[in-house]
């Protein structure tokens, strides 16, 4: 995309031309707060030395005396230069008379990317030298007074999005990778969007945007946090991995409509769509079901979102987790494209194919498949080996590919073990078309579904590779996945229990009598959106009787209630019933812009290990400076750094 034409319509699509009306805001707030929605065409020339920015000049400009400030982008036989800002590009006519000697020095000298103000009369592109494809095209400056701000350097890259770099390089200069149109867009359609959803929670819902403590006190549940040295002997602040318990605070306080564009924190290595600093639109409402959630969330999405992508339909789908890991092997499926998972049991209840016989005869055994369209045409068997590997690495399970042919027989070393009905029914309950391949496993619903999902998203991957098109880069596919386990297994430790969310989910009303004899069948009233196959939101209706809450804390979760007491006593106050949400603002915006990872969406992002390859963060500190700290560092021998540099950086899900 053109740099200046991919900048006017982010501008084009977020400032849209709209009538002045003016609504009042309902409930006791309407007396103060009046809703304006008149749309103002943004002022960027504001306060600054320049008239013009050097995107937004045009044919009824010409003959008006402008100020450009920007980048040298490019110079073309001493005679034309590539004026560039953060708004576009424009073409400068460099004055080859001897009275602008001085001018014509400035203007050739300079190196690329040096910062210059020129200023000048706009004039039209002699006939048949205009360039369509820049917005500024049928236009020039003449120049007749220029100044050199500031000279630069040789650079470490070129400031081009067609020059390939390496992330590392563009981390390590970000202030340089920042000039980029790619950054520039995405960061400029991340603005925006905040702003709109600002817009409509405080202007056209009433809510309250409210800072919280980033110095809090260390929790139990969740992710790891990170701790912060006090001056006080032995004990630590923590940054929050989210304001949880602050907006139930807030809940109680009778702030009932709460929202913050909020930092949170979690001492975990980055991966494509995690970071150890991150930013979440926090939301809590008090007298509020999981229904109201919903429609706010659908109505904020579709309010904020960008007018040069599809649109948002609403109310979104709806699904529960139970079917979601039936159905796609995972709680955030890509509803994109096909490839159901579908249990094929009772196909194989006379098989004669001896490990399909021994796991049916298991309580738990199942038979389940996916189809992968036109895989028979497009899968090599290089790719059917890596399938089978994958699962047999990652899952222990066996997986038997079965391909229908255009001549309607069975490719497959399995075929000849399977009987003629078995394929006929299996053919009219999977429908499958010639070419088509059929992923086959047995074992635990489970495992056999999980491993289902995996490969159903790897067979996708696969099939793009080859050509073929599943998933829409443009669709946006949203999807409510509810009625989730209140609790899990832990991972150390089968016999205990953990929050499936965090603990002071709200269980779900028809279940509750399960939380004194059968927990671990408890339904939470806990909430994801799904976008695309990414989780981009979570929430849940709040616990707000002291008394449940403490039974879970203490009794079924074995948390020291102490560290909670303050939590506690305010549930015991009056608390009102409350729930809300938080939406990933990086992982949205990277999947609404169609960045690779979203560190692209953030302006200072940290490296895969979580480390500022601009400053050197994290740094070290001089004794005497932890002194005041009463901690000491214990260095680590060379074995155990090199232990530690070693271990995999992946975070908790």
């Amino acid at each position: 995309m053109f740099f200046g034409s991919g900048l006017r319509q982010l501008y084009r699509g977020l400032y849209p031309p709209i009538r002045r009306t003016t609504r009042p805001i309902s409930g006791s707030l309407s007396r103060s707060l009046v809703l304006s929605s008149q749309r103002r065409t943004p002022e960027f020339s504001s306060f600054v030395a320049r008239t013009n920015t050097c995107g937004e000049l045009r044919t009824s400009h010409i003959g008006q005396e402008v100020t450009l400030c920007g980048w040298i982008q490019y110079r073309r036989q001493n005679i034309f230069l590539i004026l560039r800002d953060c708004h576009g590009l424009v073409q400068v006519v460099i004055p080859q008379d001897e009275l602008a000697a001085s001018v014509k020095k400035i203007l050739c000298e300079a190196p690329m990317e040096s910062v210059v103000k020129v200023s000048g009369t706009v004039i039209s592109r002699p006939p048949g030298q205009e360039n369509p494809k820049m917005p500024t095209g049928e236009i020039e400056i003449k120049v007749k007074t220029a100044e050199l701000l500031n000279a630069c350097k040789k650079l470490p890259f070129e400031i081009k999005d067609f020059v390939k770099k390496t992330e590392a390089l563009r981390l390590q200069y970000r202030y340089l990778d920042l000039r980029s149109f790619r950054m520039q867009y995405n960061l400029r359609l991340r603005s925006q969007m905040v702003m709109k959803m600002r817009e409509y929670l405080c202007n056209l819902h009433g809510f309250v945007d409210i800072e919280t403590p980033t110095l809090f006190k260390k929790t139990p549940g969740g992710a790891k946090e990170f701790l912060v040295p006090s001056r006080e002997p032995g004990k630590f602040y923590s940054l929050p991995q989210s304001p949880q318990q602050f907006k139930q605070l807030l809940m109680v306080g009778g702030l009932d409509r709460y929202f913050q564009v909020a930092r949170c924190y979690r001492d975990e290595g980055s991966r494509p769509d995690r970071q150890p600093e991150f930013t979440q639109i926090d939301i809590e409402m008090s007298f509020v079901d999981q229904t109201g959630i919903q429609r706010l969330i659908e109505g904020l999405l579709q309010y904020s979102w960008p007018a040069d992508k599809h649109p948002v339909a609403i109310p979104f789908p709806s699904m529960t987790f139970a079917e979601a890991l039936a159905t796609y092997g995972t709680d955030k499926p890509d509803i994109r494209f096909r490839m159901k998972i579908v249990d094929i049991s009772y196909v194989f209840r006379n098989t004669e194919m001896r490990f399909l016989q021994e796991v049916l005869a298991e309580p738990q055994g199942t038979v389940k498949a996916i189809c992968v369209q036109e895989g028979a045409k497009y899968l090599k068997r290089q790719d059917i080996e890596f399938l089978r590997k994958f699962a047999a690495e990652h899952f222990n399970q066996e997986v038997l590919p079965l391909c229908l042919k255009a001549n309607r027989n069975w490719n497959s070393p399995f075929a000849k073990f399977i009987m003629e009905e078995e394929r006929l029914e299996l053919v009219r309950l999977m429908e499958i078309q010639d070419e088509d391949m059929v992923l086959l496993t047995a074992g635990e619903h489970k495992k056999a579904c999980s491993l289902l999902g995996k490969l159903r998203l790897e067979c996708a991957d696969l099939l793009e590779m080859r050509g073929m098109i599943l998933r829409d880069p443009a669709l946006f596919s949203f999807l409510w996945v509810v009625d989730f386990p209140l609790f899990l297994p832990k991972e150390e430790s089968p016999t205990e229990l953990e929050s499936a969310h965090h603990p002071f989910t709200a269980p779900h009303p028809s279940d509750i009598h399960l939380l004194y004899t059968e927990p671990e069948k408890v339904r939470g009233q806990h909430y994801d959106l799904v976008l695309n196959g990414s989780e981009i939101g979570g929430g849940s209706i709040r616990i707000h009787d002291a008394e449940l809450q403490r039974y879970i804390l203490a009794t079924l979760l074995k948390e020291d209630v102490k560290l909670l007491s303050h939590l506690l006593q305010a549930l015991d106050y009056g608390a009102p019933p409350h729930g809300g949400i938080a939406l990933g603002l990086d992982r949205l915006i990277c999947l609404v812009t169609g960045a690779p990872t979203i560190r692209d969406v953030i302006a200072f992002p940290k490296s895969y290990r979580g480390h500022d390859l601009m400053s050197n963060a994290p740094d070290s500190v001089l004794p005497e400076e932890l002194k005041p700290y009463h901690i000491q560092v214990s260095w680590p021998t060379d074995s155990e750094e090199e232990e530690a540099l070693n271990q995999p950086h992946l975070p908790k899900s």
